[in-house]
């Protein structure tokens, strides 16, 4: 199999752990007769610096032209510490998202047997979690428009929109998840005081009865559902909720496994689809090589099982990042004073590839 892939490695440590990635992508190629090409492209606070856009033109055609995308990480101190900045490395990534279409952020939530005491929560509590985070992507609070400022500068307003059509598309992809796990949906949402919640629980609900009535459909409020996904995550297969919302949500999630550095993600969308590590840029970390590469190697195993349907080679990188992990082989997010960093991490689970 041939295949052309966009690399974005971003910003902070997202040229580190994009590097392990795309050394794990060789190593597959390798062993199982394929060829991967790479497109590099700047995107963040790095395509800012130079050309003055977080999101190029160049970078969106050489996405475009490519099966599929690997993104790496975004932002920057320098950014985030200026409230008056009029261009920032976030709108290159909500950029990215609209004009690709990336409407359906997909988050698994699966601990680790070994890992269990990495969590802050109880091992009882966290034992046997297995859900995903199904997460609309561009719509809701971080797109609607109107928003900005009055004129004397003490207010601020964001809008928070959503169509009938923006819900639907993203409510197939969750109800059709349920239906290869344990089939059920929660919708999380805030419908006892907003319209846009509102809308969601009344269209889920015809989705749910006109096309999946096998699957259990339940509803929660987002304050209870960040409680819940602490006390008991177990309780969740799928869960189904707006941008804003699946945002925090997944980030909480992180808890569970131990280290938001365990947990990739898939964006799918109507022209391409994209894969990516949850976690941010971490800059404090940057070239020191003690970034954990795992979500983002995870990532690129959701990108050959979900974008080019290789689903041995997706299984042979999944069983190599457990074992890694099994054997104690992590970064010190994950064992504290570990002497492997994020080279030698990626190296091991290479190995294991190559055996």
């Amino acid at each position: 199999m041939k295949k052309k892939i966009a690399v974005l490695p971003g910003d902070g440590i997202g040229p580190e752990i994009i590097a392990q990635a795309v050394a794990v992508l060789d190593a597959v190629a390798e062993k199982y007769g394929h060829q991967f090409t790479y497109e590099y492209a700047r995107i963040g606070a790095c395509a800012i610096d130079s050309c003055g856009d977080p999101y190029p033109q160049e970078t969106h055609e050489k996405c475009m032209n490519c099966d599929a995308i690997l993104f790496g990480s975004i932002g920057d101190p320098k950014y985030d510490n200026d409230p008056s900045a009029k261009v920032r490395p976030e709108q290159g990534l909500l950029r990215m998202r609209k004009n690709l279409g990336l409407y359906a952020n997909i988050r698994p939530v699966k601990p680790y047997d070994t890992l269990l005491d990495a969590s802050p929560l109880k091992n009882d509590r966290v034992a046997g979690s297995d859900f995903i985070v199904v997460r609309e992507l561009t719509g809701g609070i971080y797109f609607g428009e109107p928003r900005g400022r009055d004129e004397s500068g003490d207010k601020a307003f964001d809008s928070c929109v959503y169509s009938k059509e923006e819900i639907e598309r993203v409510s197939h992809i969750a109800f059709q998840y349920a239906l290869r796990r344990r089939k059920k949906v929660t919708l999380v949402d805030k419908a006892n005081v907003l319209a846009t919640s509102r809308l969601w629980r009344e269209t889920v609900k015809h989705i749910h009865q006109s096309c999946y009535p096998q699957v259990s459909l339940d509803f929660m409020f987002v304050d209870n559902a960040a409680m819940k996904m602490v006390s008991n995550p177990k309780d969740f297969d799928v869960i189904l909720t707006e941008n804003m919302f699946g945002d925090i949500l997944s980030d909480i999630s992180g808890v569970i496994n131990g280290s938001i550095g365990l947990l990739p993600s898939a964006s799918f969308g109507r022209d391409r689809s994209l894969f990516e590590p949850i976690h941010g840029s971490y800059p404090q970390a940057a070239g020191k090589d003690i970034a954990n590469p795992i979500a983002t190697i995870l990532s690129a195993a959701m990108m050959l099982e979900d974008a080019f349907g290789l689903l041995q080679e997706a299984q042979a990188v999944k069983d190599a990042c457990a074992k890694a992990i099994a054997d104690g082989i992590c970064t010190e997010d994950i064992v504290p004073g570990s002497r492997y960093g994020t080279v030698a991490t990626g190296q091991y689970i290479i190995d294991m590839i190559k055996a």
